[in-house]
């Protein structure tokens, strides 16, 4: 479905179930060009929003209550505005943290009626939480807040939710992604400091192009705590707080202090700092070639050193370089999911083809392939009549 379908069905579902008209708000969801497992080492990521949204109506009600209805999955929800009155539907949870956690920051929130769907693909790592999240936070800054809570706060208040609310312990990327997103641009955000800025992303001869292999591999153990624990373990025996302020020279010198395991590690991270800084020149330069280079480069780290791809990814990422796609690589956590591919518009369909041909004779089942565009994150589509 369209976005601008989508908007059509909500405010006739808004109509129906609640009469009249509200505000429709919009988010998106999000794409990370590279710079992957470097968050929790204090370096740099790439996201971009993406034309894929969570898109919510909403007008205020005059009660103490929330009254939500997901188009998605055709459930209804009511809920009260205290701590004691956390929905049990988990995804009601999402809108009901984002309501807590504005007003423990001192903010407004008062009962309004909603409803929302989306287009932004499940279970393909493009952060479809993080989108509704952003798009509840941004409407109820704009219907309750006079726009006063600033845009890293709201960013903050959707990773707070997944926090405290979702049980999910995540990084502020997703979120930042999905309200700071520009249409044309990507955005390189230092995940130590949190300044960030926008570069242009306007390939006229390139697209972007996610195949989600549809699988997931259930591990025994947490790789990522177990990533995670390498990186610190080395970055302590260098003296540095995070892996963000070692270099190759330094890691070397220490080769035989730390384990085989531990050294691939920390090797990934080192280099995949270098490697968000050199797309960020080539992206200045509208060097297209050196952007998908290095993202392949990221694929073989992920996949040789980091260890987190799984066979069906590198699969794919073979597939996309005998095509002569310009760049490719796993997005995302790992172990399944996705590949985000750069390629030529000329190989576009007949690259979709021949994965979607090729990865089905040998695993059984269709990849679902997407294509994306960097678009605008959290913004107010439509605004609905005063009141």
């Amino acid at each position: 479905m369209t976005t601008d379908q989508m908007q059509k069905e909500i405010e006739k579902t808004f109509a129906e179930k609640f009469g009249g008209e509200g505000s429709v708000y919009a988010s998106a969801g999000r794409i990370n060009l590279i710079g992957e497992h470097t968050d929790y080492n204090g370096g740099f990521v790439f996201p971009g929003a993406i034309d894929k949204v969570i898109m919510a109506d909403i007008r205020p009600n005059g009660t103490d209550k929330v009254r939500v209805y997901s188009m998605d999955i055709k459930e209804y929800v009511e809920f009260g505005l205290n701590e004691e009155d956390a929905p049990k539907e988990s995804w009601a949870r999402y809108i009901f943290g984002i309501c807590r956690e504005i007003i423990k920051r001192g903010g407004t929130v008062k009962g309004f009626d909603a409803v929302f769907a989306g287009n932004v693909p499940l279970g393909a790592g493009l952060s479809s939480s993080a989108a509704l999240e952003s798009c509840f936070a941004f409407a109820l800054n704009d219907l309750f807040n006079g726009n006063k809570i600033d845009k890293f706060e709201l960013a903050k208040i959707g990773q707070s939710t997944e926090h405290n609310y979702c049980g999910v312990n995540c990084g502020i990327m997703d979120q930042f992604a999905s309200v700071f997103g520009k249409e044309g641009n990507l955005m390189r955000l230092d995940c130590r400091s949190l300044e960030y800025e926008y570069f242009p992303f306007k390939p006229e001869d390139y697209r972007l192009v996610l195949v989600d292999s549809r699988v997931k591999h259930e591990l025994a153990d947490s790789p990522y705590n177990k990533r995670r624990e390498s990186c610190e373990r080395v970055a302590k025996r260098l003296g540095v707080e995070t892996l963000r302020d070692a270099t190759m020279d330094e890691l070397n010198k220490v080769k035989g202090d730390i384990s085989a395991e531990d050294y691939m590690r920390a090797k990934y991270v080192i280099e995949e700092k270098d490697r968000v800084l050199a797309v960020c020149d080539a992206l200045n330069a509208g060097d297209y070639e050196t952007v998908g280079k290095k993202m392949y480069e990221t694929h073989e780290g992920l996949s040789k050193d980091y260890e987190v791809s799984c066979e069906e990814l590198d699969y794919l990422n073979d597939l996309a370089k005998e095509m002569g796609v310009t760049g490719s690589r796993i997005m995302g956590g790992g172990f399944g999911g996705c590949t985000i591919n750069l390629l030529p518009n000329g190989l576009h369909d007949r690259f979709v083809e021949t994965v979607t041909e090729k990865f089905k004779d040998k695993y059984g089942h269709e990849p679902k392939v997407y294509d994306v565009v960097i678009s605008d994150g959290a913004r107010l589509v439509k605004e609905g009549p005063k009141a």
